[in-house]
């Protein structure tokens, strides 16, 4: 039987790094650990190590663990910092970036960037607009491999965030998927769970390489990842 894949999360208490912890409940092939600015609530069930250290301490959990592979899972909304453009990039690009580079500098060969479809560094819309300028800092690291996530709306209650127009997203997307065709499919709206898997699914990859999924990708690489723990 192979060694586990050793993965630390960043962004553990959002709606993909709570699932990437339910993901692992079981599973014998990832060997999770996670580094939060606070404690966590783990689900019932969870065998894995957090570690409460501010971000400027996260380098040095990464030398003490000596992880494979790092899934960052970090994001705020702008609603949620008041409008505040600036501390929006303070998480969503800088704490990203700052966390990627610690990681690489204590010798993690792999990252996983949950980002979002239709990011942009060129795009007039702000928050695509970071979301695309933080894929290419993170391009320019040098991780062996790097796996960048473009999923659509995300499906799933998050805790003690409460987003009026996602939720209403949430309601209507099931209805409008369907008619999400052609290079719209990857528009479509995507369960958290399922974005989850396929994280990890990437992060226990060895082929070397820059990578962009999306929807279809992203599907795919989770049901591949389910079929090797079952």
């Amino acid at each position: 039987m192979s060694e586990p894949v050793r993965i630390v999360l960043v962004g553990a208490t959002g709606l993909v790094g709570r699932r990437v912890i339910e993901a692992c409940i079981g599973r014998n092939d990832i060997r999770l650990s996670a580094i939060s600015r606070r404690e966590v609530k783990l689900p019932k069930g969870a065998r894995m190590e957090l570690f409460v250290a501010e971000p400027d301490k996260w380098g040095e959990v990464f030398d003490a663990l000596q992880p494979t592979a790092l899934i960052s899972a970090l994001g705020t909304t702008i609603k949620k910092v008041g409008g505040d453009e600036e501390a929006f990039r303070a998480i969503d690009q800088h704490l990203v970036l700052d966390t990627a580079q610690a990681a690489k500098d204590a010798g993690v060969r792999r990252m996983v960037a949950i980002s979002s479809i239709g990011a942009d560094a060129r795009a007039k819309n702000f928050y695509l607009r970071v979301k695309g300028e933080t894929e290419a800092s993170l391009s320019k690291i040098g991780f062996k491999r790097l796996d960048l996530l473009q999923p659509g709306l995300l499906r799933g209650p998050r805790e003690n965030d409460t987003r009026v127009a996602e939720g209403i997203g949430q309601m209507f997307a099931p209805l409008i998927d369907p008619f999400l065709g052609g290079k719209l499919r990857d528009y479509r709206s995507i369960d958290a769970g399922v974005v989850a898997q396929a994280a990890l699914g990437f992060a226990s990859r060895k082929a070397a390489g820059r990578f962009t999924h999306t929807h279809d990708q992203i599907v795919r690489a989770a049901r591949e990842w389910a079929k090797q723990g079952s």
